[in-house]
């Protein structure tokens, strides 16, 4: 399974790329990643006029967008959207960060998922 991932470089740029989470079969109730450890868990709502500039990621993270459509903008410019069904890593914690603004004036509901130390993908 492959999930886009917003990072930083050494000289604090962002980018996006992708990680594949391996998975295993699990048998009759299909394939399986194996288990990662969380920290917490945060719902959030954005509004439909959210347009939040130049911020890094609070903590490394995972993006579940459940309603609505974001875009997001990294330090060369390039601009990807997002909407329900969506997953994203966040890890540019450092640096310039990320923007993120709401799309076609819709409301945004959202599941942040913090990660445990060491956790990789």
């Amino acid at each position: 399974m492959k999930i886009t991932r917003i990072y930083n470089d050494e000289a604090g740029k962002s980018h996006f790329g992708e990680v594949e989470i391996a998975l295993k079969d699990g048998g009759p109730i299909g394939m399986l990643s194996e288990k990662f450890g969380a920290d917490k868990i945060i719902f959030r709502e954005t509004p439909a006029d959210y347009d939040f500039k130049w911020h890094p990621a609070p903590a490394r993270q995972l993006l579940f967008i459940l309603k609505g459509r974001a875009e997001f903008t990294v330090s060369n410019g390039e601009r990807h959207v997002f909407g329900a069904g969506d997953v994203l890593l966040l890890e540019d914690t450092e640096g310039e960060g990320h923007c993120s603004r709401a799309m076609y004036n819709e409301v945004r509901h959202s599941i942040f998922v913090t990660l445990d130390e060491g956790v990789t993908f």
